[in-house]
């Protein structure tokens, strides 16, 4: 509220995601940028970290669009994921309630991008997930931590707590047997680990000390290394 009187008073630029077009039509293009890559094919489902709900909204415009141009045959199943410590447009969504009632709440979490309790673009993000016949998940900070190491170590990926949380959700559906086997799909990592680095160490937990020799670096890669 802040923000949007010290814009009215000052004549600065707005960049609200719940104000501004053109965060959504920024964040649009990385669906664009998915189907090009796929040889103009929408995946199966998409999985995106949720805060406020201006990506997500981002991601569905992009893929309606390729639809509606006949790019593409389908919008793919857009799953939105928050943190457990702050999942208000979730709450929102299962509730099938008047967005306006249930979509504050409290915000704890270390995904600090997405640590939302009052989103700015609600309505958007609660319909990109019902048009499309997703759903919305909530993970535990636990869970973002295990994304965190996973994507690193297995993908060479370095994301942040918020930037790997719908990677997170993946995981959790596909130890649940929720995605079939034939299905496409893709994760959008939406932030850079260095935003968060305290995190990432964290995470990974002491790096392994090597010995400063030739001998010293033998015997450690002949080591069973930690998964």
């Amino acid at each position: 509220d802040l923000c949007m009187a010290a814009v009215a008073h000052y004549g600065w630029y707005n960049r609200c995601a719940a104000v501004n077009p053109y965060l959504v039509e920024g964040k649009k293009t990385v669906s664009l940028e998915i189907c090009e890559q796929l040889g103009f094919r929408a995946p199966d489902r998409v999985y995106v970290s949720v805060g406020d709900g201006c990506t997500i909204a981002g991601v569905y415009k992009g893929f309606a669009e390729m639809h509606a141009l006949g790019l593409t045959d389908r919008v793919p199943r857009i799953i939105g994921v928050q943190a457990e410590g702050a999942q208000a447009i979730k709450r929102a969504f299962e509730q099938n309630a008047p967005i306006v009632e249930v979509v504050s709440g409290p915000a704890e979490t270390i995904a600090d991008s997405i640590s939302v309790g009052v989103p700015r673009n609600p309505i958007k993000a609660v319909e990109a997930v019902r048009k499309s016949d997703g759903y919305y998940l909530a993970v535990r900070d636990a869970e973002i931590l295990e994304a965190m190491k996973f994507m690193g170590k297995k993908l060479g990926i370095f994301g942040e707590p918020a930037g790997v949380t719908g990677f997170a959700g993946f995981q959790r559906d596909l130890r649940a047997g929720a995605i079939d086997a034939q299905e496409e799909v893709a994760v959008i990592v939406s932030g850079n680990g260095l935003k968060d680095v305290e995190t990432a160490i964290r995470a990974t937990g002491d790096p392994p000390l090597v010995p400063p020799t030739l001998e010293g670096l033998t015997r450690f890669l002949a080591e069973p290394q930690a998964s």
